[in-house]
């Protein structure tokens, strides 16, 4: 028994340590982010490798908010995003509940053929997306950072695997109510859905709040700039030795997207396992 009980412990003290090491190596580069933010320019390297910088300062948040303008690219990329998310949500969400639960000639055909986009890249789609959008006169404007990115394949497919899981006898209980297509959509399908819907909009938040290369492509005016974009032209202009004002500027852009997954984490989670919120 005292070998049973001291061999529990020993593999629980394992899983432990597992969970910490783990843990650590997760979050240390978000430590060492912070570290440097805080550190003063002669202490971010140049006084030997420690964990805790020897000289403190908040003056590299301020260089870098002012200097990068991450105030209007922060505004920027919140309503690139907030716009994206709306557009793919009212493009996707109908189509996934259509595939899921609608019977149509050629659902199966059009369905591989969202699956088929899967596949492609998005880099492959730069170029032709850049030339289609500058044809139209387009170019360096709102309306180029959103067209592109008004649906989603992963959204439609992810929303269409969740709906899948949803009773028919419960949509039929609607119809049987006197409950349309889009009513029942909105009133039966989308509540239950609230789970794979929350895991999308994160998904589709962190992609286009973090996304480099479009707007890197489309966005030539300052006015236009999204928060990668604006640290990238700040460490061009600074010509990266400022690392501290640098690491400053990368924690003021990634704190809003870390807020928002430890806020919706439970919805996220249970999007992912496709069953329903922990009570």
């Amino acid at each position: 028994m005292n070998r049973m009980l001291s061999a529990g412990a020993l593999w629980r003290a394992v899983r432990v340590g597992l969970v910490l090491t783990t843990a650590t190596i997760a979050v240390f580069p978000f430590y060492w982010m912070l570290r440097t933010a805080v550190a003063g320019s002669d202490a971010v390297f140049f006084t030997g490798i420690s964990l805790v910088p020897r000289e403190f300062t908040l003056g590299n948040f301020g260089r870098a908010w002012a200097e990068a303008d991450l105030g209007t690219a922060m505004f920027n990329g919140a309503l690139v995003t907030v716009t994206i998310l709306a557009c793919q949500l009212t493009t996707c969400v109908p189509a996934a509940y259509a595939f899921a639960k609608l019977k149509f000639p050629g659902r199966n055909a059009l369905y591989g053929l969202v699956l088929a986009c899967l596949l492609v890249p998005t880099q492959a789609k730069a170029i032709p997306l850049y030339l289609g959008i500058g044809s139209v006169g387009l170019g360096n404007t709102w309306a180029a950072l959103v067209l592109p990115f008004t649906t989603s394949a992963l959204g439609i497919f992810l929303l269409r695997q969740y709906m899948v899981t949803i009773p028919d006898s419960l949509l039929e209980a609607a119809r049987t109510d006197g409950l349309g297509v889009l009513a029942t959509l909105w009133r039966v399908v989308v509540p239950m859905s609230t789970p794979a819907i929350a895991t999308f909009a994160i998904f589709s938040i962190f992609v286009h709040w973090n996304d480099y290369l479009w707007p890197l492509l489309v966005a030539r005016d300052r006015a236009l700039r999204t928060p990668p974009l604006a640290l990238a032209t700040f460490q061009q202009a600074d010509t990266g030795i400022d690392y501290g004002a640098l690491a400053a500027g990368a924690l003021i852009i990634t704190a809003p997207i870390v807020l928002l997954f430890l806020l919706a984490q439970r919805r996220f989670v249970a999007g992912i396992a496709g069953g329903e919120l922990p009570g």
